[in-house]
């Protein structure tokens, strides 16, 4: 039997955040920007509705299908919902900023609205924060935004913290390069590769089989990981990548020593490809040991923004994305605080100075007609 329809019932993957966990977000979201603004991140907002060729246009082309439309009645064109904020950011970079000094350091907090959720991540709107690093493709660059994503999270409290280091663009590359022309046996193996299938890989990878079968073990702590990486026989174009992979991994290890962060845990798995829909080099997922699903994503990618007939060269960039319902899941609540009660009757002066030294003040109503 159907279930009767309740006014108050929200769409699937929406939900209300009361007072506990609207407050954990609000205070979780002000410390990561502020870590990123002493960093010298600066803050952008960009706007939550604009026009489809433009929002689709660059690294935003693959959420297309993701994203709500709807019919701008002032100038009769076709409008989106932002599924993702990082699009908005390249835009943003190649005509607003266009002539500030590269690179540029931008920080952002913006809700974000998806068609459909999936299975590790229901939610269709969530709080994306998050920073990007746009025109400069130095390994330092990449290195900066692995810890910052890393240092953040540690210093707002996330326990058991794991980055995982990958190359989308891998595959693509060894298939590329191997299996020349055959692009029936490239969809299979990476779909086999998508699964870690190695009986299938060893069945259809050819001259290829061998190296892939070795791609899936050569995962795991990331010093292990990159050494099983350089023996193996790549092509010399993938093997340029291992190299900065290797950089990257060896920078973000440094510097968490250094800040005394010896407890998260930096992996490699070179084939990791899902969720990855426009990163072209060294990426990473971030992981907490108790949160289902990925706290956020991060990598380097072309900030590219060409519509219509207004073009702006592509940018090297790097950035990372953190997801707030999943990071304040692994929060603790915040404590309460005392609010003193005074009559309504009280002076707005007495009612300023007790909240000068820190209480909450409600004002009692109740003797109120």
């Amino acid at each position: 039997m159907k279930a009767p329809y309740h006014p108050a019932l929200l769409p699937s993957g929406l939900a209300d955040l009361l007072p506990v966990d609207a407050a954990l977000e609000a205070h979780a979201v002000a410390h990561l920007m502020g870590r990123f603004a002493a960093f010298g991140y600066d803050r952008i907002k960009p706007p939550l509705v604009e026009f489809e060729d433009s929002l689709f246009a660059g690294p935003g082309r693959d959420r297309a299908r993701e994203a709500f439309r709807l019919m701008d009645p002032h100038s009769q064109r076709m409008m989106a919902i932002r599924p993702d904020t990082t699009p908005q950011i390249a835009r943003i970079a190649a005509s607003r900023m266009l002539n500030e000094p590269r690179p540029l350091r931008l920080a952002y907090a913006n809700d974000v609205l998806r068609v459909v959720g999936t299975h590790l991540r229901p939610e269709r709107q969530y709080c994306q924060v998050g920073c990007e690093i746009i025109g400069s493709d130095s390994i330092q660059a990449d290195i900066e935004i692995g810890v910052l994503a890393v240092h953040s999270l540690s210093s707002l409290g996330v326990k058991g913290l794991a980055i995982d280091l990958t190359l989308p663009p891998l595959l693509k590359k060894i298939l590329n390069l191997t299996l020349d022309g055959d692009r029936s046996r490239r969809r299979v193996l990476k779909e086999a590769a998508d699964r870690r299938d190695r009986a299938a890989l060893r069945e259809a990878g050819g001259p290829c089989a061998g190296l892939l079968d070795s791609l899936i073990v050569a995962t795991g702590p990331a010093a292990q990981a990159i050494a099983t990486l350089r023996a193996l026989p790549l092509p010399w174009e993938a093997m340029q990548d291992v190299d900065r992979l290797a950089g990257v991994a060896q920078g973000i290890l440094g510097a968490l020593e250094d800040m005394g962060l010896d407890d998260v845990s930096v992996t490699v798995d070179p084939l990791e490809r899902k969720g990855f829909h426009y990163e072209s080099g060294v990426s990473f997922t971030l992981f907490a040991r108790e949160v289902r699903g990925e706290l956020g994503r991060g990598g380097r990618y072309a900030a590219a923004f060409a519509s219509g007939s207004y073009f702006a060269s592509t940018e090297s960039a790097t950035g990372f994305t953190v997801y707030m319902d999943s990071v304040c899941r692994s929060l603790p609540l915040l404590p309460p605080v005392e609010k003193v009660c005074v009559p309504a009757s009280s002076s707005w002066k007495e009612i300023l100075e007790k909240q000068r030294v820190g209480q909450r003040v409600v004002r009692d109503l109740s003797g109120e007609s």
